[in-house]
C-alpha cells in the first residue's frame, strides 16, 4: 500500500517538489498524500525515509544473475544458484588465499553449497567432538567473513530483511561484532549455546542460507522451468524459496499453466511430453497426478499396438512399450483437442495445423497442403471418419479423469499460481531487455499483429496485453484465455514460441524432414543486426545505444561453432541446452556493478562429488562489457523508482509543513 499513489502522482501529477517550494502546490495530490500518510505519519518518519533511501542510491547496485530454459533439471539448477554462478569461488580465493589451503577453501564452498551433506561427511563419528567443535567454530568464522563482505553493497535493512527472523539478534551480534571490537569469548559463547543443543548444523545452514542469499541479489528465470528435464516440480519449489525471483514465461511454462487451469488440450501436451521423456514421477510423486485413466484407455483400444513411433527416451524401471502406448494414446487426443482449439479460433489463422482430421488410416496418408504423405503408423482406433476430432467415450473419460486431478492437485495450483504471480512477458534490468522468446516480425523486421480481446497488436502492446490476459485466465479462467496460453505454448505468431509450427504429428508420423523442420520467425536471424535490436529496444523504452536483448528459447549450438552474443553485440542467447536431453550445458547472464558476463555452464556430477572431491561446475567467463566505475542502485531501474519515492516523501513533507494534512487525524 506505501506506493500504492506513486503510480497515478507519476503519471497525472506535478511532483517536482525538491528545491520548488515555492512552486503552486498541487491540490489533487492530497487523497494520494493522505494514504501515503498512514506509513509515514509524521514530517520526521518521512524525513528518516527519505534519508535512507537516499544513502541507498550511493551503495553499488545489487548483482543480477539471468538463467533460463531449467526444463526440470533440478540438481543442475540448484548447484548453480548455491554457488552463485561459479561467483562465490573466486570471492572465496580472494579472501582467503592467504589464509587457507585450497582445500580448506574447497570445504568452506561445500559448506555454503551443501551445508547439511558436509556436515554429515566432514564432522563424522571419526572425528572427535573437540575437532568437530574446532571445524564447526572455523566454518562459521570463515562464513562470518564472508557475509560481512557481500553485506557491503546492501542498505542495513535488507541484510536484517534476508536474516533468519526468529535468530536475527544472533546474527546481528555475530556480523556486528568486528566493528564493536567483541572479544573471542563472545563469539565463543553463541556457538557454544548452539553446540550444547546439538543445533551447530542448524546454524551453519542458516549461515550458509544468507551467504547465497546475499550473492545474488536478484534470480531471474527467463522461461521454461519445465519438460525434459526429471522434476519441473522441484525446480519451482526451489526457485520460490530464493528471496528474490523474477520469471519471464517460456512457451512450456504456458501450457504447464494451462494445464494447472484444466485446459484439456494443454493436459494432453503436458502428459504426453512427460511420457515421452518418462518424467512420470513429477506427475504422479510431484503433483499426485496418477495415470491410471492413461493405462486404462491403453487396455482399452492400445493392448496389441506396437507403437513403435512412440518410444520412451527414458523409460527407468517402467515397461517401455506400456508408456509408447500411453504416449501414442495420448497424442492422439492432444491432435484432436487441438483440432477443436483450433476450431474455436479462427483469428489464429493455424487451421492448416489440424493434420489429425486429414488422414486416411485405410490408405495410410495424410494431406498437408495438397500432397499425399504417407504414414509410419496408420492404427488409430478412436479414429471418426465423420468427426475426427471428437474424443470417442474412453478418451473423455481419460481426459476428465486427468483433468479432475490437475485441478485438484495444491502442490501444481501452488506452483502455477507462482509462476503467474512472479511472471511477465518481458522485463528490464540495468538496460538489459528479457525476455523468452521473440519479437514476432516478417523479414523486413516490421513486428507482426496478434488478435488479444478482438484487437490486433504488436511489438511491446502485445507482450502488455498477454500479461493482462495471463492473469485473467487465473482469475476467470475464461476459455478464451486459457485457449491463448495453449497458442502461447505452440501458435506461429506467439512471441513464446517464434516458429512456423511445432512438428508433433509430423516427427511422430512422417519421415519427411522437410516437413519436420520448424521454420524460426525471422526475429532470430534479424537480432545480428543493430538497427532492429534498437528498434525492439526502443519499442521496449531501453536506452538504444547501451541496450542488450536477452533471450533464452533456441538453445546455442556450442558444439557446432556457436556463439551466444549475436554479431552486432546488442543481443544475447542464453539458451546453452541447461537439460541433459538438450546438450548439458547453460548459461548464466550475471550483472555486476563493475562487469556484465557470460558463465558458460557444463554437467554438473553429484553433490558427493561436489563435497567429496571438491568438484565445482566452474564456469566459463566471457565479459560482455566492463564500467569505468562500479554502477550505482542510482543507475539503475530500481533507482528511478527510488527517486520517484523520494519525491512523494518530498511532497508529504511540503504538505506538513503547509499544514495541508492535518498530521495527527488518522
Amino acid at each position: 500500500m506505501i506506493w500504492c499513489v506513486q503510480g497515478a502522482l507519476a503519471r497525472g501529477l506535478t511532483l517536482g517538489m525538491t528545491g520548488a517550494d515555492s512552486a503552486p502546490f498541487d491540490e489533487t495530490a492530497l487523497p494520494y498524500l493522505r494514504e501515503l500518510r498512514s506509513a509515514y505519519p509524521t514530517l520526521d518518519s518521512a524525513l528518516a525515509k527519505i534519508a535512507v533511501l537516499s544513502s541507498s542510491l550511493t551503495l553499488p547496485k545489487g548483482t543480477v544473475h539471468v538463467i533460463s530454459d531449467v526444463h526440470g533439471e533440478y540438481k543442475k539448477l540448484r548447484h548453480v544458484v548455491n554457488n552463485a554462478s561459479g561467483s562465490l569461488r573466486p570471492l572465496v580465493s580472494q579472501l582467503f588465499g592467504d589464509t587457507l589451503s585450497e582445500a580448506e577453501q574447497l570445504r568452506l564452498l561445500s559448506f555454503i553449497y551443501y551445508p547439511r551433506e558436509s556436515y554429515l561427511f566432514y564432522c563424522n563419528d571419526s572425528l572427535q567432538a573437540k575437532e568437530r567443535e574446532k571445524l564447526a567454530h572455523s566454518t562459521m568464522r570463515s562464513m562470518l567473513v564472508l557475509i560481512r563482505s557481500l553485506a557491503r553493497s546492501y542498505p542495513l535493512h535488507e541484510v536484517a530483511e534476508i536474516l533468519p527472523q526468529q535468530f536475527i539478534q544472533v546474527f546481528r551480534e555475530l556480523i556486528l561484532s568486528p566493528q564493536f571490537d567483541r572479544e573471542p569469548q563472545h563469539f565463543q559463547a553463541i556457538l557454544d549455546t548452539f553446540m550444547s543443543h546439538g543445533r551447530q548444523l542448524d546454524l551453519l545452514r542458516l549461515t550458509a542460507r544468507i551467504i547465497r542469499n546475499l550473492a545474488i541479489d536478484e534470480l531471474i528465470v527467463a522461461g521454461d522451468l519445465g519438460d525434459r528435464g526429471a522434476r519441473i516440480d522441484t525446480s519451482i519449489e526451489f526457485i520460490s524459496q530464493q528471496p528474490h525471483v523474477a520469471i519471464t514465461w517460456g512457451n512450456h511454462d504456458t501450457t504447464w499453466m494451462g494445464a494447472c487451469l484444466g485446459h484439456a488440450a494443454s493436459i494432453a501436451s503436458v502428459v504426453r511430453i512427460s511420457l515421452r521423456y518418462g518424467r512420470l514421477s513429477q506427475l504422479e510423486e510431484g503433483y499426485g497426478i496418477p495415470l491410471e485413466p492413461i493405462a486404462k484407455l491403453v487396455q482399452a483400444h492400445y493392448a496389441s499396438d506396437p507403437a513403435q513411433r512412440f518410444t520412451c527416451k527414458d523409460p527407468g524401471d517402467r515397461d517401455p512399450l506400456l508408456l509408447a502406448r500411453m504416449q501414442k494414446a495420448m497424442a492422439i487426443i492432444q491432435f484432436k483437442l487441438e483440432a477443436q482449439v483450433i476450431a474455436r479460433n479462427p483469428q489464429y489463422g493455424v487451421s492448416h495445423r489440424d493434420l489429425f482430421s486429414k488422414i486416411d488410416p485405410a490408405r495410410g496418408v495424410v494431406t498437408v497442403e495438397g500432397r499425399e504423405y504417407l504414414l509410419r503408423d496408420s492404427a488409430f482406433p478412436t479414429f471418426s471418419h465423420t468427426s475426427p476430432s471428437e474424443l470417442n467415450a474412453a478418451e473423455e473419460e481419460c481426459i476428465a479423469a486427468l483433468a479432475e486431478s490437475f485441478l485438484a492437485s495444491p502442490v501444481l495450483w501452488k506452483h502455477m499460481s507462482y509462476l503467474a504471480k512472479k511472471g511477465r512477458m518481458a522485463l528490464i534490468r540495468d538496460n538489459v531487455l528479457i525476455f523468452h522468446g521473440c519479437v514476432p516480425c516478417d523479414s523486413q523486421g516490421d513486428f507482426l499483429s496478434l488478435e488479444i480481446d478482438g484487437v490486433l497488436r504488436t511489438g511491446k502492446e502485445l507482450f502488455d496485453a498477454i500479461d493482462v490476459a495471463v492473469q485473467r485466465a487465473f482469475q476467470s479462467k475464461r476459455e478464451s484465455d486459457l485457449d491463448l496460453l495453449w497458442y502461447l505454448w505452440c501458435g506461429p505468431l506467439s512471441p513464446l514460441f517464434g516458429k512456423d509450427k511445432i512438428a508433433t504429428f509430423e516427427s511422430y508420423l512422417l519421415d519427411d524432414a522437410a516437413l519436420q523442420h520448424e521454420e524460426k520467425n525471422p526475429y532470430f536471424s534479424l537480432i545480428h543486426d543493430s538497427w532492429f535490436c534498437e528498434k525492439v529496444l526502443a519499442a521496449f523504452g531501453v536506452n538504444t545505444s547501451s541496450g542488450l536483448i536477452v533471450n533464452g528459447h533456441v538453445p546455442v549450438k556450442i558444439e557446432k561453432g556457436e556463439s551466444p552474443v549475436k554479431r552486432c553485440g546488442k543481443a544475447v542467447t542464453i539458451d546453452g541446452a541447461f537439460s541433459e536431453a538438450y546438450g548439458d550445458k547453460g548459461y548464466t547472464l550475471v550483472l555486476q556493478p563493475e562487469r556484465t558476463y557470460l558463465a558458460l555452464h557444463h554437467h554438473f556430477t553429484s553433490i558427493d562429488d561436489a563435497i567429496q572431491r571438491g568438484v565445482d561446475m566452474i564456469p566459463e567467463i566471457q565479459v560482455l562489457a566492463m564500467y569505468d566505475r562500479p554502477r550505482l542502485v542510482s543507475d539503475t531501474e530500481r533507482g528511478q523508482e527510488i527517486q520517484q519515492q523520494i519525491a512523494l516523501l518530498e511532497l508529504l513533507i511540503r504538505a506538513y509543513r503547509e499544514n495541508r494534512i492535518e498530521e495527527l487525524r488518522q
